[in-house]
């Protein structure tokens, strides 16, 4: 039987545990294949989530924000001053009249002396005045009076109706475009998830493709889904900030601005 050397052993053992290493090392990915990996999974589209304030303060706020509603208050003040002056316009029957004169005046007086009467007349320059109240009642301020204070105060509570109202549809449209904007925020995440994945993939697809691995036409058509999922994000996204800005203009205040960039 043929003894090996023990040169030999010693050489053919180097030989197994380099051969051994080297296909450990093939089959352990490198740090760079690890980090390039990572930088593809942070090109994943990042988006904070924007801290809104509770449903009633932006009702709150949109309602003292409004012009119209601002209107209509203005209008209920107006509406009430008239009814004030309504209820006190029978004062304008009633006042305090006051005249002065200053001239030459003839004065006449008359002396009786038993079966006669003498009659004297004097000019003199002098200064005649006189003050008195006076009471006027137009029948048809009496009758219509109390007509005319009922409809101002029916035109007040119209007002009021009229602000509530609009109170009630600000409310509704704040209540719906917070809805609205908390839906397109989500799926907006969805879609910011959706391309993360999707680029990554294309990253991994795309370097088989260098080695030959896959075809050209799967390679096209991954790389056409991979474009499609980013337009996609790209319309998810301006449609959430149009209706963060909607939301923001509403109730008269801005919000914290997501993260909306790649990393």
């Amino acid at each position: 039987m043929y003894k090996m050397k023990p040169a030999t052993k010693i050489l053919l053992a180097w030989i197994f545990i380099i051969g051994t290493a080297n296909n450990v090392m093939a089959q352990t990915p490198s740090v760079k294949a690890v980090q390039q990996k990572k930088t593809a999974l942070d090109t994943a589209l990042t988006i904070a989530e924007v801290d809104f304030p509770p449903l009633l303060v932006l009702i709150d706020s949109a309602i003292q924000h409004n012009a119209m509603v601002d209107y209509r208050g203005w209008e209920i003040k107006a509406k009430e001053a008239n009814l004030t002056t309504q209820k006190n316009y029978w004062l304008r029957n009633m006042g305090i009249q006051a005249d002065t004169r200053y001239g030459t005046f003839d004065n006449f007086s008359s002396t009786a002396n038993g079966q006669s009467t003498t009659l004297q007349s004097i000019t003199n320059k002098q200064m005649n005045y006189g003050i008195g109240l006076y009471i006027k009642l137009p029948v048809f301020d009496v009758i219509n009076r109390k007509t005319q204070v009922r409809q101002a105060m029916a035109e007040v509570e119209q007002a009021k109706s009229l602000q509530q109202a609009q109170r009630d549809e600000i409310e509704q449209i704040v209540i719906k475009q917070y809805e609205e904007v908390l839906l397109k925020q989500r799926l907006l995440s969805i879609k910011s998830q959706n391309l993360g994945s999707a680029t990554v993939n294309y990253e991994m697809v795309e370097k088989e493709f260098r080695n030959g691995s896959i075809p050209t036409a799967e390679y096209v058509r991954l790389s056409d889904m991979t474009s499609r999922i980013k337009s996609e994000y790209e319309m998810a996204k301006a449609e959430f900030v149009t209706a963060k800005k909607i939301l923001e203009q509403i109730v008269g205040f801005s919000f914290k601005n997501p993260v909306l960039s790649e990393k």
